[in-house]
């Protein structure tokens, strides 16, 4: 589904990506752990189009389609999700309206991809509505919460919460979390878990980017990727973060000989 392969990437003319291989596909959950620097939240933005990174080689395939000459939001109308490590604060724009017009337009231009002949039948508002009612409950959203401003006055753990609640919604068939797990208490962390386990499934690809053996308690991944220098430099199954957290990185990076 989902297959990069010998991705480079610079921002301000220094190169962060250095040859990154990665496929993912359907059904499967993939960590991907490193050091700060290392380059993973580079490689999420890169494939959700952030304007700031130039790609200098490679290339990113989604079911067969190379995505890296297409806008931001034509990535996520063809299923690609990014939860983001640091939410954005949008004073003056509610959850609710927020949620709904983004559900429009991806359903819309899922319709219009079939020429509304077996695409994703749009949405109404009661319909919306309901969805949205289900699903704060599967993350144990108060109902109150679709009525404040986007991410205004939010914990951390809310903050995460509203990310996982829009990829609920919106149901990807690629989803980039970038260290969902930071900034949340053990509580909040379980709640933020459950809601991706009961997301998680045939249907969608996770690449679930963490620095913490925690998140992946909770989790469960098929596959560890361990990124360093800006390159995967070791891949294995869950067993392999056991391992990393037993030796940490500084005895990795010796081992497979990154500078710092």
């Amino acid at each position: 589904m989902f297959e990069i392969e010998n991705l480079h990437a610079a921002i301000e003319d220094k190169e962060i990506l250095k040859g990154v291989d990665l496929t993912i596909n359907m059904g499967e959950v993939h960590a991907l752990m490193g050091p700060n620097g290392s380059g993973k939240s580079t490689l999420a933005y890169v494939l959700a189009g952030h304007p700031s990174y130039e790609v200098t080689e490679g290339s990113v395939r989604y079911f067969g389609e190379d995505i890296l000459e297409m806008d931001p939001d034509e990535r996520a109308r063809k299923g690609i999700f990014l939860a983001f490590q640091y939410p954005t604060v949008i004073p003056g724009v509610s959850m609710a309206n927020f949620l709904r017009m983004a559900v429009t337009n991806v359903r819309n231009s899922r319709v219009d991809s079939t020429n509304g002949n077996g695409g994703t039948p749009k949405v109404t508002p009661r319909e919306f509505r309901r969805l949205m009612r289900e699903k704060m409950q599967l993350l144990k959203m108060d109902e109150s919460f679709a009525t404040r401003y986007l991410n205004e006055g939010f914990s951390g753990g809310e903050k995460k919460r509203a990310e996982i609640l829009q990829m609920a919604l919106l149901e990807p068939t690629m989803a980039i979390l970038d260290e969902t797990d930071s900034g949340l208490d053990i509580d909040a962390l379980r709640v933020v878990s459950e809601g991706v386990n009961a997301l998680a499934g045939p249907d969608m690809g996770v690449l679930l980017i963490t620095h913490y053996q925690r998140l992946l308690n909770h989790v469960k991944p098929h596959f560890v990727h361990i990124m360093m220098g800006g390159c995967i430099v070791q891949e294995g199954g869950p067993e392999l973060a056991l391992e990393l957290e037993a030796k940490g990185y500084e005895k990795l990076r010796a081992e497979v000989a990154v500078p710092a």
